[in-house]
């Protein structure tokens, strides 16, 4: 094991020579960052491949290109991003100015899951970078060949006591959490980022917890069903499931239930092929604890499609599951994996009702033609983000923050998210000595008082 107090303290004596603060060393990190991503394409697909049976295009389309997306944004924007800004200054404070400035946290620790081993660690570290940070990542050992590979190429482009990987199991993750670190940044699931939250209580450490839950997808009967269910596939089935904010269940109108069910199933084998196990660019489950789970939850509704998988390649056919017991774990717990559980409704505040009472979930897909029924949807519930009339794309473009609220999670990132998620907001009020208006200093009396009034007005 590394010696994390040891990396740490030299993380924190880098920061403190300042050296990580300055436009330039940021761009540069940038820079370096994203040409050893271009270099070690290769080796980061095989390590998807090796890890969850990823294929070459969703490996870029969902890691390699989103995270070389980010760093461009990021330095497009990071001047702007670095400017102070002005703030109105009251009359009462005449003559003065006011301003916030972001100025970086110091050494900061980012812990990412297995399902994007790299887009998830590495696109928070983009913001970490920009902000001005050092930064540790703990990725997940449960994707062993892309921690592997994610340490090798940061430590090809930086030295360790700036950034780097930390490896190992749940033993370092608590080691790393139990430190004095002064922002922690995770995702995963719901009851570890309780316990991350807790560890960070003692040292009073800020967190950002990107988490999980049950994202609900309603299809209103003014919907192009056809489209809808292709965009459903689309989200649900990218990374055989393990994508959490992939929809968890679906809402459908019973009136257009079956004809909806026929689509799904039409596109499921359009893009999938009448076999999906068999098909080379289905990616895996990620173990065989988690096979067996979801297999478990195959027999918690009445299967209309797949239900089946194969034990030695862990894929799971896509599967569609009609009206399961609502008590099932497959309605209680996030299912991450490729089933898709239906639950019919007869009007739509029956659905809204249902996602009401359940906690706040991390996404919510709405596909609708009606414009008032879009509005009453997205103002009348609480969620972290999502799509009318698409799935899961809310959190491609990073221009757009993207986080929870409530179970789901708490702090937002991508873009301007990222660098202010990594920032501390200082403001200032810069004062005159030119003029000192006595009014504020003692003694008091009836003619300053009224003149305080006056002035507080503004």
């Amino acid at each position: 094991m590394e010696n994390i107090k040891e990396i740490i303290k030299n993380q924190k004596q880098f920061y403190q020579t300042g050296r990580t603060r300055s436009y330039e060393f940021r761009m540069q990190a940038l820079d370096r960052l994203e040409k050893v991503i271009i270099r070690q394409e290769d080796a980061i697909k095989k390590a998807l491949k090796k890890d969850l049976h990823k294929s070459s295009f969703e490996s870029y389309m969902t890691e390699i290109g989103m995270i070389c997306n980010e760093i461009t944004y990021a330095k497009q924007n990071l001047k702007k991003w670095m400017k102070p800004k002005k703030n109105r200054a009251p009359l009462a404070q005449f003559p003065s100015k006011c301003f916030q400035v972001y100025e970086p946290y110091g050494v900061v620790l980012i812990t990412a899951p297995w399902n994007f081993p790299f887009l998830l660690s590495l696109q928070p570290l983009v913001g970490a970078i920009a902000a001005g940070n050092c930064c540790i990542i703990k990725p997940s050992e449960y994707a062993p060949a892309s921690a592997n590979v994610l340490k090798k190429i940061l430590s090809m482009v930086f030295p360790q006591k700036y950034i780097c990987a930390i490896l190992g199991g749940k033993r370092t993750s608590q080691e790393l959490l139990d430190q004095p670190l002064d922002h922690i940044f995770f995702t995963g699931s719901v009851s570890v980022g309780k316990i991350v939250m807790e560890k960070a209580a003692a040292h009073l450490t800020p967190v950002t917890l990107e988490l999980g839950g049950k994202s609900p997808c309603i299809v209103e009967r003014s919907a192009d069903l056809k489209m809808a269910a292709k965009r459903i596939v689309f989200g649900k089935f990218l990374n055989a499931g393990q994508v959490c904010v992939a929809p968890d269940y679906l809402l459908a109108d019973e009136a257009f239930a079956k004809e909806l069910v026929m689509y799904l199933k039409y596109w499921i084998r359009s893009m999938y092929g009448e076999d999906p196990t068999a098909n080379k660019n289905y990616p895996a489950i990620v173990s065989p604890r988690h096979f067996k789970r979801l297999m478990n939850m195959t027999r918690q509704g009445k299967v209309v499609y797949g239900g089946y998988g194969d034990e030695r390649t862990r894929k799971i056919a896509p599967t569609i599951l009609l009206d399961p017991c609502m008590d099932a774990p497959i309605m209680q717990e996030e299912i991450f994996g490729p089933l898709l559980p239906i639950i019919t409704y007869q009007n739509l505040e029956e659905a809204k009702a249902l996602i009401a009472k359940r906690p706040k979930p991390l996404a919510l897909y709405l596909f609708s033609r009606d414009k008032k029924i879009q509005r009453e949807i997205m103002e009348g519930l609480s969620y972290g983000g999502g799509c009318v009339n698409d799935t899961i794309m809310h959190l491609s473009s990073s221009s757009m923050g993207f986080g929870g609220v409530g179970e789901s999670g708490m702090g937002s990132y991508h873009g301007k998210d990222s660098f202010e998620t990594f920032s501390h907001k200082k403001h200032i009020l810069k004062k005159s000595i030119k003029i000192d208006l006595p009014v504020r200093y003692q003694p008091y009396n009836s003619v300053k008082e009224k003149a305080l009034k006056f002035f507080m007005k503004f």
